[in-house]
């Protein structure tokens, strides 16, 4: 992506029409300006970066083909909603520091699963020592008390699981990436600003070097012209001081121009690169809170293992109820007499 030196290709240098006099309509101001239309038809410059024009963008290859990666899709600038001129490398920036925040609100919302777990186990604990029909006798009662018990031991699942989940996932959610991740991301913004600032002051001398070469190829143009109608003795000496002046315009656009494509080089290898290395580090992101999210998963099953196995003896005990067998208990303990009336005897 270097920019046309135009003047070359105009032939303002090379062109004999600047080192010597020429008849009026030699090199006509329109013909210069024909060949400057057909080279900025295959490249136009937009806020001080040149891209080829889309007709003669199809040879371009991305730099990493099918993998739709930062390092392609983002050397253009756009503009926010509120009309803000915003550089394809701060929407990556935006990316990475909006990845920070959704991580905080991802740490936020397991606290608040891990404040639900803790009252829940607070209060299955509390509820497990309730004297409710504390009273209920033979194997119905077993039953009754091994359900109540089964309450303190899911309880205790229950913190145990939010115990873990504390550790295991909001932790690392919260450490993933610490205070430093954000003065990171603002040495990249400060670095290809800085670049891109020096890419506009390159421009900004482009500019001005070739409105000079301009002018000073026009004034040849007019002495040339006087010398060639005779209106001025001096025009000959004229034309030599105009010629000089020409030439050393003409070099100093090339060094200008060099200057631009070096300064535009060194932000494009670095746009590169940085946007490879954001790119890394999102990759890094996604895949560590998705093993995060699946370490979650992994213990609510273990919670739900662990909750049915509370429940197995509470099952078991239900199996063994037995309505004769309670009578029979309840009867021997209870019993009045087993010895009924009869007829009375006159």
């Amino acid at each position: 992506m270097e920019m046309e030196e135009s003047f070359d290709a105009e032939g303002s240098l090379d062109d004999a029409s600047c080192l010597s006099p020429q008849s009026p309509g030699s090199t006509s101001l329109a013909r210069r300006q024909n060949k400057e239309k057909e080279i900025k038809e295959t490249k136009i410059t937009i806020n001080c970066v040149t891209f080829p024009v889309p007709a003669s963008a199809l040879e371009q290859q991305l730099l990493k083909p099918n993998e739709w990666s930062y390092c392609d899709y983002f050397w253009a600038d756009k503009r926010d909603p509120q009309g803000a001129t915003v550089s394809g490398f701060e929407v990556l920036l935006q990316k990475q520091l909006k990845g920070k925040q959704m991580q905080k609100e991802m740490a936020e919302f397991i606290r608040e699963r891990i404040k639900i777990e803790e009252e829940y186990a607070k209060n299955l604990s509390k509820l497990s020592m309730f004297p409710m029909a504390a009273q209920e006798e033979g194997t119905l009662g077993e039953a009754w008390a091994q359900l109540k018990k089964s309450l303190a031991d899911e309880a205790e699942v229950h913190l145990k699981f939010s115990s873990k989940l504390q550790s295991e996932v909001e932790k690392p959610l919260l450490t993933f990436r610490g205070d430093n991740f954000k003065k990171d991301m603002k040495k990249y913004d400060h670095h290809i600003a800085d670049l891109r600032k020096q890419l506009v002051s390159r421009y900004a001398a482009v500019e001005k070097a070739r409105k000079a070469l301009a002018d000073r190829q026009k004034d040849l143009e007019v002495k040339t012209q006087q010398l060639e109608i005779k209106l001025s003795n001096k025009t000959e000496e004229d034309i030599k001081k105009a010629r000089r002046k020409s030439t050393q315009a003409g070099d100093d656009l090339m060094r200008c121009v060099d200057l631009y494509n070096q300064a535009q080089s060194k932000w494009f290898e670095e746009m590169v690169t940085t946007s490879l290395e954001l790119e890394r580090l999102e990759l890094e992101r996604v895949e560590t809170i998705q093993q995060l999210l699946r370490q979650y998963t992994t213990l609510r099953h273990e919670t739900d293992m662990f909750n049915q196995s509370t429940m197995e003896p509470v099952d078991q005990l239900l199996q063994s109820v037995d309505p004769a067998k309670d009578r029979e208990l309840w009867v021997k303990e209870h019993k009045t007499g087993d010895l009924r009336p009869v007829d009375m005897d006159i």
